[in-house]
């Protein structure tokens, strides 16, 4: 289904879940799509949640927004919430996704109960963190093109986004020698390559890489907003062995955010948000603690 925002751009949004439990927004990585790795309807719906997901401007259904910030996501969450007549709600984000959770947080503080950050990356200007110490040689290429503006991200991204469009399962073995062991069993599970390679393909298919262009950008420049207003309780979830977010993001924030649950996770990397993600829902809804330490 799509909604309007409120400057009239189209946004695509997934509903799934109990249509009548606590409304939570889930939003997706990057590159990533409405369509991204969530738990199957019947567990959502057993844990009382009423999932949302949408896409951020310029993938799938959504219409582009150039020059967009991490903040600007608030409105268009506020928009989807508006439209389906949600006053309160919870937000979960997962990688790329995690900045904009705390951007609704931070700017909707009357309206989200609470906020999980799964796999995080901190603000550019993060004081006294060596953002790019531990990080995969891909994600340093890519976030540094930022550096060098719009047409050299968009050559970049354009090509790898026309790779997935030809093949959707085409980004996880270019990056399979980086990924550590934990990642690596993650992505030995069909069920997993199968939801990634969907997800990719419904990013990419309809505006190319507009959307990830802009994330890049975004995640690169000042966010709009500073993580100490975030003050609703925060569980901020990291695997130790995570080289696409390195754990000393989440740690990072952890230190900033004014009411954070930080759990740092031994032997998990960056797609075991994929695991983790219904205890964060669970969370959300206040159902259980925040998924402990080990």
């Amino acid at each position: 289904m799509t909604l309007p925002a409120s400057d009239g751009r189209v946004l695509g949004v997934h509903l799934s879940g109990d249509p009548h439990g606590s409304p939570v927004f889930l939003l997706h990585g990057t590159p990533g799509s409405r369509m991204g790795p969530h738990p199957r309807g019947p567990v959502i719906h057993r844990l009382g949640v009423r999932l949302i997901t949408m896409d951020r401007p310029g993938y799938g259904l959504s219409e582009r927004r150039s020059g967009r910030r991490v903040a600007d996501v608030a409105e268009d969450v506020a928009a989807v919430a508006d439209g389906l007549g949600l006053e309160r709600f919870a937000v979960v984000g997962r990688s790329g996704g995690a900045p904009h959770a705390l951007a609704c947080a931070a700017l909707l503080e009357d309206r989200v109960s609470r906020a999980a950050v799964l796999a995080p990356i901190a603000p550019p200007d993060a004081q006294g963190l060596n953002w790019f110490q531990g990080m995969a040689r891909s994600n340093i290429i890519e976030y540094s093109s930022a550096a060098f503006g719009l047409p050299i991200v968009t050559r970049l991204l354009t090509a790898i986004a026309e790779q997935i469009r030809r093949d959707p399962t085409h980004l996880v073995p270019t990056i399979m020698h980086e990924l550590p062991v934990p990642d690596q069993h993650m992505i030995a599970d069909f069920g997993v390559r199968l939801r990634l390679a969907t997800n990719f393909a419904e990013a990419v298919r309809r505006c190319g890489a507009d959307g990830w262009v802009d994330d890049t950008l975004a995640f690169t420049r000042p966010w709009g907003f500073d993580p100490e207003a975030v003050t609703a309780p925060t569980l901020v979830w990291h695997g130790e062995a995570d080289v696409f977010s390195p754990v000393d993001h989440a740690r990072w924030l952890g230190g900033q955010l004014p009411n954070a649950h930080l759990v740092i996770k031994q032997g998990a990397a960056h797609f075991d948000t994929i695991r983790v993600l219904p205890d964060a829902l669970a969370w959300l809804v206040r159902k259980v603690a925040a998924p402990g330490r080990g």
